[in-house]
């Protein structure tokens, strides 16, 4: 038996006295995490001003492109994709170099002694990234329909859907790729792969209804494709229900094959 399957088996599952002691674990590695993050200010940078900056850019440039017959207002296709770039940056970008910090510090390799899950750490670790998201997640929400007309998300559920896929794709994705990151400097390079692959071909810069077809349905099979477009439906309510089921479906299958990934290949100790 492996030590992380002898220690999930101390804690009786189900029990209200086991739920309590979960949530305390990760309350306490959340604030933990939180204390790093705020202490690197760089990160705290790139994660509350840029998305702010990724906005406007993408402003600039839907205001070059024709949306007729999409849908799409230039304002709330740049929103929606700014909550694209928060996720991204805020998330996966930002995890990569915690994970990556963390295993090189002997941290995960230190908490993995205790009572302490794999999922929990890795849960744990996420949380004030996730949270950091949705905040600014919600403000984007705020200015768009106080300021810009767009109204409140029309169909909530789906925006907290697509949300909620996100944060747990784009965590997953992220401790995936920290395995072929070899320090905190290097994940700023791992990461483009999938930061320019999101940025050109889901939807954030350009809309998949003005691409060609052909590339338009080899685009839907991204991974953050399917999160964005269950974000735009909830909020502005411009797809259709079987564009639904495929988008959910998309980023159900990503979601499963980051969290294998991760079971299969993560290091918690450091690389030499």
């Amino acid at each position: 038996m492996t030590t992380a399957t002898t220690r999930a088996n101390t804690t009786t599952t189900g029990s209200p006295t086991a739920t309590t002691t979960v949530r305390g674990r990760l309350t306490a590695l959340g604030r933990a995490e939180l204390t790093l993050l705020l202490r690197n200010r760089t990160a705290v940078f790139i994660a509350l001003l840029m998305p702010a900056a990724m906005v406007m850019a993408m402003k600039s440039t839907f205001e070059q492109i024709d949306l007729g017959g999409t849908g799409l207002t230039v304002a709330g296709a740049a929103l929606t994709g700014g909550i694209g770039t928060v996720l991204i940056q805020a998330v996966y970008m930002n995890m990569v170099a915690a994970y990556v910090a963390r295993r090189e510090e002997l941290v995960l390799k230190r908490l993995r002694t205790g009572e302490v899950t794999d999922g929990e750490i890795l849960t744990g670790t996420a949380l004030p990234a996730g949270a950091l998201a949705l905040t600014q997640t919600a403000l984007i929400i705020v200015a768009g329909s106080a300021f810009l007309g767009l109204g409140a998300p029309e169909r909530p559920e789906l925006l907290l859907l697509g949300l909620a896929m996100g944060l747990v794709l784009l965590t997953a994705l992220a401790a995936a790729t920290a395995v072929i990151t070899r320090t905190v400097q290097t994940a700023q390079l791992t990461t483009l792969p999938l930061f320019f692959a999101s940025m050109a071909g889901s939807g954030l810069f350009v809309p998949l209804e003005v691409l060609p077809d052909r590339l338009a349905s080899v685009c839907e099979l991204l991974p953050l494709t399917g999160v964005m477009t269950l974000v735009r439906a909830g909020w502005l309510g411009t797809t259709e229900g079987t564009d639904l089921l495929g988008a959910a479906l998309t980023g159900l299958v990503w979601t499963v094959l980051a969290v294998f990934a991760v079971r299969r290949w993560f290091r918690w100790d450091p690389r030499r």
